[in-house]
């Protein structure tokens, strides 16, 4: 019989201790030991493909798939094997699941009657909380005469009157389309600024975790890839799938000689900071964000302690604010720039062109991720204190310059 881990003692929120699911006949673990801490009130996003076991994970914490092994823990209560209704979470899935013949109201009334919960206590959460998703002149309505954001507005309503422990959801804006998925997304986040209620939201959708997220994992193939805020994966990802399904990335894959701080792609060598590197001698990759890069046209001066990259432009995209700038590099890889419209662009499609950029602004990571979907590194324990001060703050990390 697995053991199972010794449960906290004085853990506050949720914690996820040794978890895996194996399903029958599977030739992998659906999540593979994946430990991780989630403060009180922090909003946690578990990103990655389908089939990576975010939402695996996520049935598990909701009580609707059972463990293999490991332990999860609430405020320090074990509820690895409680019952669904037992844990008081609020679950909300893409679907949204109400009762077509019931009211807006009675919708979001039907827990706490459930609950038995006095009447005038049902009165009073449903109108606070119907105001709270701007909804309160459309409770007497059905949810055939609501909008699709309007209907994932009543099922949040729902999953959150009864004040569970916190609220868990599954891709909750998938079925939208991109206009009405936006303004959710700033409900939301809105939601949880004034509720100060841990979220647990489960997506594919990179822009979503990174603009809502406190912290991001990042799942793939049963494990937690890299556990961090948005910043920290975007501008540092720690392995190679990380820096390619986080935004866009150019890559120069070469061996790393670490006593000269220098990668040998072949046709050119790039500066590599030894104190961040794989090990020397290696196959390691240097990843620049497209944003970092800077164009020069013909034989411009590039400061000299820039990394520097020959190129030709493939193609130019017009993307309202900017230029996408498609380039093709010396070793028959491809990339990208970004230039803003007021800017003027750096050569036309089929002329040469020099991409620099600042050592500083780019990771090194093992190449051993490129061809395959996991490197399943151990995650350290990280600390969450700070979180609570960017919810006084009302601040979100930011990532290549968006908020």
């Amino acid at each position: 019989m697995t053991p199972q881990p010794t449960p906290p003692t004085d853990a506050h929120g949720i914690r996820i201790k040794g978890v895996t699911k194996v399903y029958p006949g599977q030739p992998s673990p659906a999540a593979d030991d994946i430990s991780l801490d989630i403060a009180p009130g922090e909003f946690m996003t578990f990103l990655g493909p389908s089939g990576s076991g975010k939402t695996t994970m996520l049935s598990m914490i909701a009580g609707l798939t059972s463990l293999s092994s490991g332990g999860i823990w609430i405020d320090g209560q074990d509820i690895s094997r409680l019952k669904p209704h037992k844990r008081n979470l609020g679950v909300v899935f893409q679907q949204y699941a109400l009762f077509p013949h019931l009211s807006v109201a009675k919708n979001v009334a039907f827990p706490l009657e459930q609950r038995r919960v006095p009447k005038d206590e049902i009165h009073r959460r449903v109108r606070e909380v119907l105001d709270l998703v701007h909804l309160g002149p459309f409770a007497e309505r059905l949810p055939r005469q609501l909008s699709g954001g309007q209907q994932q507005r009543v099922a949040l309503a729902r999953a959150v009157v009864y004040e569970p422990r916190a609220l868990l959801m599954d891709e909750p804006l998938g079925a939208l389309d991109k206009k009405l998925r936006d303004q959710l997304r700033g409900e939301i986040a809105r939601m949880h600024r004034e509720l100060k209620m841990t979220f647990i939201f489960v997506t594919h959708d990179q822009e979503e975790a990174l603009t809502l997220s406190d912290r991001i994992a990042v799942f793939n193939e049963g494990r937690v890839e890299q556990l961090g805020t948005p910043t920290e994966l975007y501008e540092h990802p720690a392995t190679l799938f990380v820096a390619q399904f986080i935004g866009e990335s150019n890559t120069f894959t070469g061996t790393l000689n670490r006593a000269d701080a220098v990668l040998d792609c072949g046709a050119f060598t790039l500066r590599a900071d030894p104190g961040d590197t794989p090990v020397s001698g290696t196959s390691s990759v240097v990843v620049v964000r497209p944003e970092r890069l800077t164009l020069h046209p013909g034989d411009t001066p590039v400061r000299p302690d820039h990394n520097v990259v020959d190129a030709v432009v493939t193609e130019i995209l017009y993307v309202g604010d900017h230029h996408r700038i498609g380039l093709r590099f010396p070793d028959g890889g491809s990339g990208s720039a970004v230039c803003s419209v007021a800017e003027q662009l750096p050569a036309l499609p089929g002329r040469p062109v020099q991409a620099s950029w600042d050592p500083e602004h780019q990771t090194v990571v093992p190449a051993h991720g490129a061809d395959r979907e996991s490197s399943g590194p151990e995650l350290a324990e990280q600390p969450v204190d700070a979180i609570h001060g960017l919810h006084d703050q009302g601040v979100r990390p930011t990532y290549g310059g968006v908020v």
